[in-house]
């Protein structure tokens, strides 16, 4: 059975074009849930307005697909700002 270590596993290849790390690096992954039939992921994005966030959707979306062992995919982007990780707060 698929875990939540799998899925963002998988998600450290989703890379954001614009700071060049993974969104699992930028805390932008904030919860995974499974179950016997989907898989969810919630993420935020870095600004409420990122041109490229349909990109980043659909490439968390694929990712998670080829780990979801036949589960619907759903990503839902939250609406609640980005907390960077402590290196980028110093």
């Amino acid at each position: 059975m698929i875990t939540k270590d799998q899925v963002l596993q998988a998600l450290n290849e989703v890379i954001d074009p614009e700071i060049g790390m993974s969104l699992n690096e930028l805390n932008m992954i904030r919860e995974v849930n499974i179950d016997d039939k989907k898989v969810e992921v919630k993420m935020v994005l870095t600004v409420s307005f990122c041109p490229l966030a349909g990109q980043l959707v659909e490439e968390v979306r694929k990712k998670t697909t080829e780990v979801a062992e036949g589960r619907e995919v759903k990503v839902i982007v939250l609406d609640e700002p980005w907390t960077p990780p402590e290196r980028f707060r110093r």
